[in-house]
Order: structure tokens, then C-alpha cells, then sequence
């Protein structure tokens, strides 16, 4: 059987591996070099992740009451600037979750855009300062899920009332319909008539952060019924009007904030143990996307609307061919 790195044009990992990006370097180390947390090497750079690059950039910029900007343009009006999405940012790049800065971020954001009485997240608070229930976003709760997980917060109850909301209120139907009740009725443009293949997608994402032994039989009802949907339209594919390519979700980007793209759901399932023949017209796609380095390219971004860019657009990315290389370990491992 051929190895993984077989499929690669040429190996990256080298590249990968140096300290400019501390995070991809302590990334690649744990999930392409199978290196321990406590080895010596795991254990600097993300140490260095706090001190170089991206990560101390962010938090240089953080106010003392843990937000960014505005208090009250933690979402919509602070986009991509705002404090809901400096949490995704810093959750992506393993910024340390015992930091100070970091814990103030989190509860920032759970008093601050939370509704206490669903557990959902807002885009923006109401007249006592909590999220308010009308203007609960689903993907944005999953996300925060998803970032607070990653920051230690799984136990929390506050985030397992926002687990239970996802699992309540998600649908995964092509049925067109109306749905009346709350919330469906307030977000037409999220929930639409059919299923949100986004919120979806950051739902799985949230509780694939959760270890298995953790998992509830409802969340795993929901991954297995989320990874269905998703594999049923061949990852990049929809029902209406028509069959058609979601061509965004071929240009591959990161950070994606709200949106998606085929890795991001390929690298999903293939973190849940996910082998499946609908994938192969994907994957197919994502190898065939490398240049002749092995490395590709970040061809999606929102640069110019960050605190501070990460990467740049139409050069090689190395958070991109991370991705590609997690995926393309676990897929081709599972043929072993």
C-alpha cells in the first residue's frame, strides 16, 4: 500500500517546520510528525505561539475588559474585527487557554453575546447586557462552542446548554418548507427552507473537539446524521435548484469564520474516522491543488478585515497545506 506522502508533489513538512509560525510548527510536529505533547520540541513552540507571529499581535490589541474595539461590536458590526471572531482566530492558532487574556476573552463573550435562557449565542446583547433571544445566529453558536471547547470550557454549563440548543434545533432535510416555530422564523437567510450545509459543518466541528468517551448519544446521533448530509451531496454538492458545484467551497481559505470550504469538511470527517466512496471526487480535487512544492495556495481570505493578516492571498499557505496533509494521513491510513 502506498504511503500518504506518496500523493504529494514533493514533501512540505520542512517548510512547515519553521519558527516563523509557531503554531503551524506545533501543529505539524503533533499531527504529521507524531510527536508527544510533552516532548521538548512540542512543548517550545507552543510556548512560542504566545510570543511570535500572529497570536501576540491579537492580544496586543485586546482591551482590559477582554474585548477588542467596541464592547458592543463583538459580531456583526465588528466584522472581522470584533471579539467573537479574534476567539476563532486564537482558538485556530492553539493560543494558550490558561492565559488571562484569553479567559477574559471567553467570558466576554459568554456574558456578552450568550442568551441565559437558550444558551445560544447573539450577535448582539439586549437592554441587561446578555445576548439577545431574537437575534440568536446558529453557526455563531457553534462556533463559540466550538473556540470555548477549545479553551477548556467543554464542562462548562453554560456551553453545554449551547450544545444542547445545536442538537434541538438543527435540521437535516432538502425538504422545502416552512418552519415556523423559534428560532426558524427569525433567520430565513441561515436556516432558509432547506438544511444550512454551514451550520452544519460548524456544529460537527464542535463536537469533533469533543473526546469520544465524552460524547452523548444525541451528539453522536448528530454527527453521524450531519457527516450523512454532507457525504450525500458529495461534500461540495446541493440539491437546489439543481446539482451544482458550491465553487466557494472550492477555494480553499483560512481562517473561514462563518463559511466553509470542501477541506475544512474533508479534514472533519476524516478526524472522525470518515472513509467513505462519496468523498473520493473531493479528494481527488484537493490533491490535485498543490503546486510542484507539495504546498498550497490560499485562494480564499478576508485580509484587510483582520486585526492583523495572517497569510497571503494567491501565495502558499502553510495553515492550507496543513489541512491538505492531515487529511491525506488519515484518509490513505485508513486503507492500511
Amino acid at each position: 500500500m502506498a504511503s500518504w506522502k506518496s500523493y504529494l508533489n514533493a514533501d512540505p513538512t520542512d517548510w512547515l517546520l519553521e519558527e516563523d509560525n509557531p503554531s503551524v510548527r506545533y501543529f505539524t510536529l503533533l499531527d504529521i510528525l507524531d510527536k508527544a505533547e510533552y516532548d521538548l520540541e512540542v512543548e517550545e513552540s507552543r510556548k512560542n505561539i504566545m510570543k511570535v507571529g500572529v497570536v501576540p499581535k491579537i492580544l496586543a490589541k485586546q482591551e482590559p475588559g477582554g474585548y477588542w474595539g467596541l464592547p458592543e461590536n463583538f459580531y456583526l458590526r465588528g466584522k472581522y474585527k470584533g471579539t467573537s471572531w479574534q476567539l476563532i482566530i486564537l482558538a485556530e492558532l492553539g493560543a494558550d487557554k490558561n492565559d488571562e487574556r484569553i479567559k477574559k476573552a471567553c467570558e466576554f463573550m459568554l456574558k456578552s453575546s450568550q442568551n441565559p435562557e437558550s444558551g445560544a449565542f447573539s450577535y448582539i446583547n439586549n437592554k441587561e447586557g446578555f445576548g439577545d433571544p431574537k437575534r440568536v445566529i446558529p453557526c455563531h453558536t457553534a462556533n463559540m462552542v466550538w473556540s470555548l471547547i477549545r479553551f477548556g470550557y467543554m464542562e462548562d454549563e453554560r456551553v453545554q446548554k449551547a450544545i444542547e440548543w445545536l442538537i434541538k434545533h438543527q435540521r437535516f432535510d432538502d425538504k422545502a418548507g416552512q418552519a415556523p416555530e423559534w428560532p426558524y422564523h427569525l433567520w430565513k437567510n441561515c436556516w432558509k427552507e432547506r438544511t444550512c450545509h454551514s451550520i452544519i459543518v460548524k456544529s460537527i466541528k464542535a463536537f469533533a473537539e469533543i473526546p469520544e468517551n465524552k460524547r452523548t448519544h444525541e451528539i453522536k446521533d448528530y454527527i453521524a446524521k450531519g457527516a450523512e448530509h454532507m457525504l450525500n451531496h458529495r461534500i461540495h454538492k446541493r440539491s437546489r435548484p439543481s446539482v451544482k458545484g458550491q465553487f466557494k467551497w472550492l477555494e480553499f481559505g483560512f481562517p473561514l469564520m462563518w463559511n466553509i470550504d470542501t477541506l475544512e469538511v474533508l479534514g472533519l470527517l476524516t478526524k472522525l474516522g470518515y472513509k467513505d466512496e462519496r468523498m473520493k471526487e473531493t479528494m481527488d480535487l484537493m490533491i490535485s491543488k498543490q503546486d510542484l512544492e507539495g504546498k498550497w495556495i490560499l485562494e480564499n481570505t478576508f485580509n484587510g478585515r483582520f486585526q492583523t493578516n495572517i497569510e497571503r492571498k494567491g501565495k502558499p499557505s502553510k495553515w492550507i497545506t496543513l489541512n491538505a496533509l492531515r487529511v491525506l494521513k488519515r484518509y490513505f491510513k485508513m486503507e492500511n
